[in-house]
């Protein structure tokens, strides 16, 4: 067994490198993800498998495949990184105002189009320097893009995370009613059963709860239209008796751009939950846990008055 003194000869830029291949699995690939050539990559290789007396990747197509050794260290390894992770970031101090941190972070498609421009101009005041880099991640990718380090924080409707992830709940996601045409008044139920649907894809399983609460009335509806992103509704519901159910912030931010309105649903549909995700490894982190405490006051519901109760105007006041 390894003693204290045997750590003297490990390089821990070459146990980073380790890691990110268990992760991605191409050689090319680690070095984007570590800014190094690829020569430097193959070159730490060699001496990883020199260190740890192991093949530890072999090479199947465009891919390199762990050895049972290197899954054994891996196991043991990134658990120890996130220590020393955490351990090097208390030591930094973190000052928003003059701060140039850069921040990588993941959002469900909803809450890029939705959320995301008021909390980007929110940050940008208390720090002005910080740079934000956002991935696309829906609740299925999000687990891996935390796993990966790829990001450090995700907002999204989440469902597994890993082991050591953290997790906090934000708000509710309401269920709202979107529609372009002139007619008067909100939808009844054999007019909404009767309409043409859209959906957007990311809404996952939400999208079958709507289904089955229709079904559960011995009622469905009819979708002839599935796009991937929230962005392209107004265009695609714009002079159109097509509707769509959406999250309640994507209702309320297109329907004040003009062309749209906002209703409820004439049938009772499940929440879920909006959730800021983030890795153990930052969890102590200055600068993490200032994003993490702005995300949180930002985004967090205002109102705790059940939606249903309220009428639409006083819903969208309390909201806004």
């Amino acid at each position: 067994m390894m003693n204290r003194n045997d750590l003297r000869r490990a390089d821990i830029n070459l146990l980073v490198v380790f890691e990110s291949l268990m992760h991605e699995r191409n050689v090319s690939r680690v070095g984007e993800k570590l800014f190094l050539g690829q020569p430097t990559i193959s070159s730490a290789l060699g001496r990883l498998r020199l260190m740890f007396d192991d093949p530890l990747f072999i090479r199947s197509g465009r891919f390199m495949e762990p050895t049972s050794r290197a899954e054994e260290i891996f196991s043991n390894l990134a658990p120890a990184l996130d220590g020393i992770a955490a351990a090097l970031s208390r030591c930094q101090a973190f000052d928003p105002a003059t701060s140039e941190a850069t921040f990588h972070i993941g959002l469900s498609d909803d809450v890029e189009y939705a959320l995301l421009p008021l909390l980007l101009r929110r940050l940008r005041i208390e720090a002005p320097n910080m740079t934000l880099v956002v991935r696309r991640a829906d609740h299925w990718q999000m687990s891996q893009l935390l796993t990966s380090g790829e990001i450090s924080l995700g907002i999204s409707h989440t469902l597994e995370l890993p082991a050591n992830a953290r997790r906090k709940g934000l708000r509710p996601i309401r269920p709202m009613l979107l529609r372009a045409d002139g007619q008067p008044g909100e939808l009844g139920l054999d007019e909404f059963c009767r309409r043409p649907h859209a959906v957007v894809s990311s809404m996952g399983n939400v999208i079958e709860e709507a289904d089955r609460a229709l079904s559960q009335l011995g009622r469905q509806r009819k979708v002839v239209l599935t796009v991937p992103q929230f962005s392209a509704l107004p265009v695609l519901l714009a002079n159109s008796d097509m509707i769509a159910i959406v999250p309640d912030y994507i209702a309320l931010s297109m329907a004040s751009i003009g062309g749209l309105r906002a209703e409820f649903a004439p049938v009772e549909l499940p929440q879920q939950e909006l959730s800021m995700v983030w890795r153990g490894a930052t969890h102590n982190d200055p600068g993490e846990r200032w994003l993490r405490s702005r995300c949180s006051a930002f985004l967090c519901e205002q109102t705790a008055s059940p939606a249903r109760q309220m009428p639409v105007k006083a819903y969208i006041s309390a909201v806004a």
